[in-house]
């Protein structure tokens, strides 16, 4: 009569005890050391500095002398008309930069369906190049191709006979423009990370597709895309928690008196009103208000994405 193998794992022990792994790989610990007192010292004490949304600050007092306010400083903001204003304009501006997601998706898809591999290393180069290029610089290229008086393109434009095109100057345009150079810099980073979760695919899964005669779009729908859905899923959800969140230089720079009313947003509220006006307590609320959303948006992704994929970041 045979006997059933038992189903049960052996879980392996560490020979020598926890102090015999550690002699041997204390390498590795080593290692963590320094990213750890980064997060701790950088991240985690600056935390002590929320207090300061809570006090009546005053920076020659410093944080512990200050008085306590409570929620003052909260009340003194949400009545104020601007902030508002510069919320709506970050909400607007990242909801419209979260319709441009699916740009680095097809920019990687197109990259790994190119076959002659010179051509794919310099493509994907050239696309990849504007992410290390600063703010500052793509604000000046902006204005020296846009300027509706000075700009390259409306120089042209005036050439053949046709009207200037105030780019930066109407607000809708002055929009399009602002998603569009962000698209320009920022997608070919994305496209790194998505052509990064395509090398993980099976290629036998391919092999077996074209035997059984399915096209390019038949194993790029079935195939591709289900192979870097928990990448999409990944980045999707931190989109969403950042969308109370927004650059400083991006905006900084593109912004123009014509445009204000569409430019003004948290973040360079904030440097406008709290750090010129050294009122650091409003700055530290309005940060600190921006974080509590952006929780509250990236839980809320987390929970939508768990219910319907099954897939998440936790």
């Amino acid at each position: 009569m045979k006997t059933e193998a038992s189903t049960t794992t052996s879980i392996p022990t560490v020979k020598g005890g926890g102090v015999a792994y550690l002699k041997r790989q204390w390498s590795l610990y080593v290692m963590i050391v320094v990213p750890m007192a980064f997060f701790i010292i950088f991240r985690y004490i600056p935390m002590a500095g929320v207090m300061v949304a809570f006090k009546d600050y005053n920076i020659f007092k410093g944080i512990w002398a200050s008085p306590w306010v409570g929620f003052a400083v909260f009340k003194e903001i949400f009545a104020m008309p601007e902030f508002y204003k510069a919320l709506r304009n970050t909400l607007l501006l990242n909801v419209l930069g979260l319709l441009t997601f699916p740009v680095p998706i097809i920019l990687a898809l197109l990259l790994n369906e190119l076959r002659v591999q010179w051509y794919k290393k310099i493509s994907q180069t050239l696309m990849y190049l504007p992410h290390f290029i600063s703010w500052v610089i793509v604000g000046g290229m902006a204005i020296e191709l846009l300027s509706t008086n000075n700009g390259s393109i409306n120089h042209m434009l005036m050439a053949i006979g046709a009207s200037p095109i105030p780019f930066l100057e109407k607000p809708a345009l002055w929009i399009a423009t602002y998603v569009g150079a962000g698209v320009w810099r920022n997608a070919g980073w994305g496209m790194i990370l998505y052509l990064a979760a395509l090398t993980g695919i099976n290629k036998e899964l391919y092999e077996a597709a074209e035997v059984d005669g399915a096209t390019r779009m038949r194993k790029i729908w079935h195939i591709t895309l289900p192979g870097i859905k928990p990448t999409i899923v990944v980045l999707f959800i931190l989109q969403i928690g950042n969308m109370a969140n927004i650059s400083f230089e991006q905006p900084y720079v593109l912004k123009n008196s014509y445009v204000m009313d569409y430019a003004q947003v948290i973040s360079t509220y904030v440097y406008s009103v709290g750090i010129q006006s050294a009122r650091f307590a409003l700055a530290t609320a309005v940060g600190l208000f921006q974080s509590v959303v952006g929780l509250i948006l990236l839980l809320s992704a987390e929970f939508i994405s768990r219910k319907i994929n099954n897939q998440g970041i936790f």
